[in-house]
């Protein structure tokens, strides 16, 4: 199945690096743990995507994956990060970005057509993404800079809340439509990345959110890493409604692999058959369309499947579509053609 090679929507592959876990030439040439590195890419035909540069929340992750072992589950959000200890996080994340590619494991991506010229190529393709804005100041000056430096997407808010808006907290069961949407300061960073042309991620956004972005933005709406709230009804997955407005943008969506956002049973639990995630695809495509689904892992930063495990074990889940009655056409599209129809699209290209 590696004929048709993946395009991500979503990792957290960086965070790692930034963490101190991993270094940019053991990604390379091969890790012992983890979702990504260069050996398990080729092997599984993952040909690359979004890559985050996220700054973490103090905290302990391991609790919440815990607590959110039995549902139902209610989790606070986190405390809001400050601009200068986000700066640093997101330049060191930058910088990440560069070792990745001296090193020889990603090629950085500005373009569409990079993108699918890099697609076959033995480095991952790799599209620089800001996943909570908290780095950006007012003025939108860094934001200017890091575009220069290949930002290419972002999302204003992660799951805690910003300047510029409000995320979804980890509850089960819950729909999204949990606090206010953007601050007047977050509908001018929409603007400003209409502008730039960089892509604005939906992910983790509450439903006021969603409903600002979409009266504000004239890019296609693209939710790079989020499910079907009709299968599994997390704070963190979309409604029907706010599959609409997608579809009505000519947008897409990312299906997500980690699994209290799969399970309808919302357990952080990754022992399932991946006829769960084929339950999301079907309700994505009646949805959305089969031009406007694609793939957005959150590899490095999720509990994926045991049946996919790591980016090496992509073929099972195409292997999976194809048994599903998914062909070449539609596999083609779901692996990477509808992401690189959206960076087209949102770019300008």
């Amino acid at each position: 199945m590696t004929d048709f090679p993946v395009f991500d929507g979503h990792n957290d592959l960086v965070l790692r690096l930034l963490r101190g876990d991993v270094t940019a030439d053991a990604v390379a040439s091969g890790l012992s743990d983890g979702h990504i590195d260069k050996p398990r890419a080729q092997k599984g035909g993952f040909g690359g995507g979004f890559f985050a540069i996220f700054v973490p929340s103090p905290g302990d992750k391991a609790a919440r994956h815990d607590e959110m072992r039995d549902p139902p589950y209610k989790i606070a959000l986190p405390d809001q990060i400050s601009e200068a200890v986000a700066t640093d996080w997101t330049e060191r994340g930058f910088d990440a970005m560069a070792d990745l590619a001296a090193a020889g494991a990603v090629r950085i991506c500005r373009t569409a057509t990079e993108v699918e010229a890099a697609l076959p190529a033995e480095e991952m393709a790799a599209v620089i993404h800001i996943e909570g804005a908290e780095a950006i100041d007012r003025d939108f000056e860094k934001l200017e800079a890091w575009h220069a430096r290949g930002l290419r997407s972002l999302g204003p808010v992660w799951s805690r809340d910003t300047v510029w808006g409000h995320g979804v907290p980890f509850r089960y069961p819950s729909d999204p439509d949990v606090g206010p949407g953007l601050t007047d300061a977050g509908k001018a960073l929409i603007r400003e990345c209409n502008r730039l042309k960089i892509m604005v991620d939906l992910s983790h956004l509450n439903a006021k959110g969603v409903e600002d972005v979409a009266r504000i933005s004239d890019a296609p709406l693209v939710a790079t890493h989020s499910n079907a709230w009709a299968v599994c009804p997390h704070s963190r997955n979309l409604t029907d409604r706010q599959l609409a407005m997608i579809r009505d943008s000519d947008g897409m969506v990312g299906i997500n692999f980690a699994s209290a956002f799969l399970r309808p049973d919302g357990r952080m639990d990754s022992e399932f058959d991946l006829d769960i995630v084929l339950r999301h695809f079907d309700h994505l495509v009646h949805c959305l369309g089969e031009d406007r689904v694609g793939l957005g892992s959150d590899f490095d930063g999720a509990l994926v499947p045991d049946k996919i495990g790591d980016c090496a074990g992509l073929p099972s889940l195409l292997t999976a579509l194809r048994s599903h009655g998914v062909d070449d056409g539609l596999m083609t599209k779901i692996t990477h053609g509808n992401w690189l129809r959206i960076l087209r699209q949102t770019w300008g290209e």
